[in-house]
């Protein structure tokens, strides 16, 4: 297997029209909501003008974070499957297959039980994903080697396990619990400005660590002997990504639930349009998923305004149907 690799201007060609596509979604998404605002507003605000302190409001503290939210997310999510797919050369790898989202969400749903603080939600979601990733690489170290096999089955044995205590929990603790449901299918409603200080350097970092090695991704997705033969140190290599990976997916959770099908989904349509090349494959994933999740979210904020649909709802109805059409137009991917 050889992997076609492509050229600067296709890439380049490539990179900006979903960039341009990126920027017409995200003003769409300032105008429109329970409160239309005029585009003439959103420029004024750009050119430092006067504008209604209503809109200003609704423009820079609702609907912008929640807009750069989705963007990173989106992006986080997609950039993770393309690597755990790359790593584990299985076109059904994706961020949730290690339990870190089970070990988030477990966190979530103790804090709500017991009546935490708002703030104090997220951060013991993120505590209980970490403790998920030490639990899950701990048990990878087999002889001295980094087994992919033995962390892939206890992530789905942790996974499995946690999922059961959540819904134990749950059903015990009922009536404190209800919360949880949103966490359980996700949503991007309580993004502030705090959350993106934390979320989008994580994710900035960790798709700069990735790009960089695009090659080795390559290389490892064909033939590990062969990237051990030009130099590149597997071992490390892989144990260092699945944990980028995995930081990645365990932020997402602990600060918006679990959103599904994105890092399935988005790698596999890129991968099949686009080619398998790293060097296009991990940009043009993290834009598409961007898009994808932003244009998701819009809708389930707007299509029953002032309801608003949870998120990972859409992105599980909308994406299963894709994935499906994917594997029967590409059986072999």
């Amino acid at each position: 297997m050889k992997i076609q690799q492509t050229s600067f201007k296709k890439t380049l060609s490539i990179i900006l029209s979903l960039s341009i596509v990126l920027l017409l979604i995200s003003l769409i998404s300032l105008t429109i909501g329970a409160v239309n605002i005029p585009l003439q507003n959103i420029a004024n605000l750009l050119l430092n003008k006067e504008i209604e302190e209503n809109y200003r409001i609704i423009i820079l503290q609702l609907r912008l974070p929640r807009i750069l939210m989705a963007i990173f997310v989106g992006g986080g999510l997609s950039i993770s499957g393309v690597v755990l797919q790359a790593l584990l050369r299985n076109p059904l790898a994706e961020p949730y297959i290690l339990g870190i989202s089970s070990g988030g969400t477990l966190g979530a749903v103790i804090a709500l039980s017991f009546g935490f603080t708002l703030m104090s939600i997220p951060l013991l979601a993120l505590l209980g994903a970490v403790l998920v990733i030490l639990v899950v690489f701990l048990s990878a170290e087999y002889q001295g080697k980094f087994d992919s096999n033995r962390l892939l089955l206890t992530g789905i044995m942790i996974g499995a396990f946690l999922n059961s205590l959540i819904l134990l929990i749950m059903v015990i603790k009922h009536r404190e619990t209800k919360e949880a449901f949103l966490w359980l299918i996700g949503n991007l409603s309580s993004t502030n400005t705090q959350t993106l200080y934390i979320v989008i350097p994580i994710v900035i970092l960790a798709f700069i660590f990735i790009y960089y090695k695009a090659k080795s991704y390559n290389l490892i997705s064909i033939d590990e002997e062969i990237a051990i033969s030009l130099g590149t140190e597997v071992e490390k290599f892989k144990k260092f990504s699945y944990l980028i990976a995995s930081i990645i997916t365990a932020v997402t959770v602990s600060f918006n639930g679990i959103i599904g099908f994105v890092g399935l989904v988005i790698p596999h349509l890129v991968r099949i349009t686009l080619g398998a090349d790293h060097k296009i494959l991990i940009p043009a994933s993290f834009l598409l998923g961007s898009i994808y999740l932003l244009t998701i979210d819009t809708i389930a904020r707007t299509i029953i305004a002032p309801i608003e649909i949870p998120i990972g709802a859409l992105t599980a109805i909308i994406g299963a149907p894709i994935f499906l059409v994917l594997l029967l137009r590409k059986p072999k991917l």
